[in-house]
């Protein structure tokens, strides 16, 4: 798909990036499309046909400078003018998406660093959807012609591509997807137009989680609430040296369970940590390490605590004196 670069650059427009549902996977699928979810940053990619690119981060800042390995992409689209959808990944070494390892390259604005850091946690762009293509806005068009677009530009590179979808087969993708150890799925109606900064139920995602037993070491107070009431539960899991910090579960838990909680908090108060590892969390109320909850989380942090925790309940049928040997 040569094209000669045009007299003048190409004025671009400013687009906001559309946004998913969260949802279950749609029944039945035949109208949709699935493709993975990638655990990234969400990044809209701009160039005016003149050999350069331009990064912008959901927020709408300028992200160009942090990911400097991903500028060739403008000579790659030298002479088109587009607006691309894309999430900027870093993959680990089974090339699964690994947020973590992206969060070494966020934020960072100095070029000499960025560039120490682009060898070290290389970044690289998915690309899923373009909204603007020589002088054309895509928007109205529908996701399979949107998806035709992108696929003529024939992005494949060392540092970027164009991942493709499964039309139908919600289920077969899913499965794929867990066994895999990817976040999840978005599928997409494939008569869905492009809304910008809309959150469209015409785009569902739907998240991998995993389930798992917590123990309760602590608590901090609910702002605005009475004296008592938490307003999260530190969460620990036991090992070697004892019961180790996992992170701080404060979603998912209704009124009536925050009222529950506070009763048995309460009763378990202790004055200092029943964590074997250090806590760095402020205004802590330690309890004894009885209370077992039911939390899900997408993933372990590679610092050891979990990402993106939800209560889903307390266990009064299971106590940690029944977990230990």
């Amino acid at each position: 798909m040569a094209q000669h670069p045009p007299a003048t650059p190409w004025a671009l427009p400013s687009i906001t990036p559309m946004l998913a549902v969260p949802g279950p996977l749609p029944v039945p699928d035949t109208d949709w499309a699935f493709e993975t979810k990638w655990d990234g940053a969400r990044c809209i990619v701009s160039t005016s046909g003149d050999g350069t690119v331009r990064l912008t981060s959901r927020a709408g800042n300028d992200v160009t400078a942090t990911y400097p390995e991903l500028k060739a992409l403008g000579g790659v689209l030298r002479g088109h003018g587009a607006v691309l959808d894309a999430e900027v990944v870093v993959l680990d070494a089974s090339g699964r998406s690994d947020f973590g390892r992206l969060q070494n390259r966020m934020g960072v604005a100095d070029p000499r660093r960025a560039s120490r850091l682009s060898l070290d946690f290389p970044a690289r762009l998915m690309i899923f959807d373009v909204m603007f293509l020589d002088g054309r806005t895509l928007l109205g068009s529908p996701y399979t012609e949107r998806r035709e677009a992108l696929s003529a530009l024939r992005l494949d590179g060392s540092h970027w591509s164009a991942p493709a979808y499964v039309q139908g087969n919600g289920a077969r993708v899913w499965a794929a997807v867990v066994r895999e150890g990817l976040e999840g799925v978005v599928a997409k109606r494939l008569s869905s137009a492009y809304t910008p900064g809309a959150r469209s139920a015409h785009w569902r995602k739907t998240k991998r989680v995993d389930t798992l037993d917590v123990v309760i070491g602590g608590w901090t107070q609910r702002r605005g609430a009475a004296t008592g009431v938490p307003g999260a539960v530190l969460a620990g899991v036991d090992g070697p040296a004892g019961l180790r910090y996992a992170g701080s579960v404060g979603s998912g838990m209704s009124e009536r369970e925050l009222g529950e909680l506070a009763g048995y908090l309460a009763v378990l108060a202790r004055s200092t940590s029943p964590f074997a590892d250090r806590v760095d969390v402020a205004d802590v109320h330690w309890v004894e390490p009885r209370l077992v909850a039911e939390v899900t989380a997408s993933e372990w942090t590679r610092s050891g605590r979990l990402r993106h925790p939800v209560w889903q309940r307390l266990r009064p049928d299971l106590t940690r004196l029944d977990r230990l040997p």
